[in-house]
């Protein structure tokens, strides 16, 4: 982006991560690369409060094509559902403007094929919001396994938790259904594929998967169709009172009566389609094994990953909220062959994600544009991680190990090359 004017861009989707980080946050603190100059959402009371905020008085558009034709924006943010993902995408791009694109990118592998070809037809940019690759301790691995400290990897033991606050959020949300989310394997567990395919330099090549619905959905006790009005809120451990967070509920309660779409829905429904208990075993091209794991209503939050190499093992456990207290700071250990052990501590820095947020923005927006560790994802990134996803959502639907390239099926566009 460049740094002499500032980035004339669009916000499509109000909810809350347009809302804050690409629209409140980006326009305090980044206000001198970029100038907000239209808000698209198809529900225009969300819009309207979340324009104000965010402080900006950008008009606001519920049509997209007519946005596109009016305001003719350089960047379009795109924070829409994620099964939509790739129609905003594909018009952005169509329109001249480059695209920042929530992650997961899209849901489909016919979604990923289209978007690739646009962005390749139109020779504009689409950029993929992985913040998790620029956290400090994210960072500080990468450089641990780009100096090779433990030899070639060989392993990977990768588990993430989802507690009973954050987790159940996804079950409460559109999330919780495949249509719209593509699973969780899709939703959430791209943004960890994306981090396994930037630590190993490497693609995934077949994926073998397991996942069930085992505590959410229709394994509930009892149920209703939202926490406000729920006979059983008095008794349910995952009762949710949004009239406790201001900010969600301007956004959502009266937005609700225009599109029916509230953010206390039961996480107990019975149409709910998603897993919440999933495991996957992963082979790269490279030669490395991954474990995998993504449980959905544990008592602590964060995520215990372990690369095994010929020469050692590099370990982290790294927690958002758990009982014990948490220190202000993550400690990698270097586990040698032979030749002891090394704790190296990373402080956390402020702002989302350990600090991960402000620097993908700074990254984006040219206040860092050194990339030595090639943090920056672009579309291929985007598609890698979610063929990863729906590789193991298929796999754990059918019993069977899937193949990537049997996935993407063949095609002679050299799309990934």
């Amino acid at each position: 982006m460049p740094t002499s004017k500032r980035t004339r861009y669009a916000l499509v989707g109000t909810g809350n991560r347009g809302t804050t980080m690409w629209g409140r946050d980006l326009l305090e603190r980044w206000n001198d690369a970029v100038e907000l100059v239209a808000i698209c959402d198809l529900n225009p009371m969300r819009a309207e409060r979340a324009r104000d905020y965010m402080g900006a008085s950008a008009p606001i558009y519920t049509d997209f094509d007519a946005l596109l034709r009016s305001e003719r924006p350089e960047l379009v943010i795109v924070c829409t559902r994620d099964s939509t993902h790739d129609e905003v995408i594909i018009k952005a791009l169509e329109a001249g403007a480059d695209v920042i694109s929530e992650k997961p990118m899209t849901t489909t592998v016919d979604k990923i094929k289209r978007i690739l070809e646009a962005e390749r037809r139109t020779g504009k940019r689409v950029d993929i919001s992985f913040n998790y690759r620029f956290a400090p301790t994210a960072a500080r691995i990468k450089e641990l396994l780009n100096s090779g400290v433990i030899g070639e990897v060989t392993s990977v033991d990768f588990h993430w938790y989802l507690d009973t606050s954050h987790g159940a959020d996804y079950f409460r949300r559109w999330h919780a259904f495949s249509e719209y989310s593509g699973s969780l394997f899709v939703h959430k567990a791209t943004h960890h594929f994306d981090l396994l395919n930037w630590y190993l330099d490497s693609d995934p090549e077949k994926v073998s998967a397991l996942a069930d619905l085992r505590h959410y959905g229709r394994n509930g006790p009892f149920r209703g169709e939202r926490c406000r009005t729920c006979p059983h809120k008095g008794e349910c451990d995952y009762f949710f009172d949004i009239s406790k967070d201001p900010f969600l509920e301007r956004l959502y309660e009266d937005p609700s009566t225009v599109d029916g779409y509230v953010r206390d829905a039961c996480v107990f429904r019975e149409g709910i389609d998603i897993p919440d208990t999933m495991v996957a075993s992963i082979r790269y091209r490279n030669g490395v094994d991954v474990s995998y794991s993504l449980n959905t209503y544990m008592p602590i939050e964060g995520h215990h990953i372990a690369f095994n190499g010929h020469e050692g093992r590099i370990e982290l456990r790294q927690y958002e909220a758990q009982a014990w207290t948490t220190p202000p700071a993550d400690e990698i250990v270097v586990m040698r062959n032979f030749d002891g052990v090394e704790r190296i501590w990373v402080p956390h820095s402020s702002g989302g994600h350990y600090g991960g947020d402000d620097r993908l923005r700074n990254m984006l927006f040219s206040r860092r544009p050194n990339d030595e560790l090639k943090q920056r994802a672009g579309s291929r990134a985007g598609a890698m991680s979610v063929l990863c996803g729906i590789a193991a959502f298929r796999s754990s639907r059918t019993g069977s190990p899937v193949s990537i390239a049997d996935l993407w099926g063949n095609d002679s566009s050299g799309l990934l090359v």
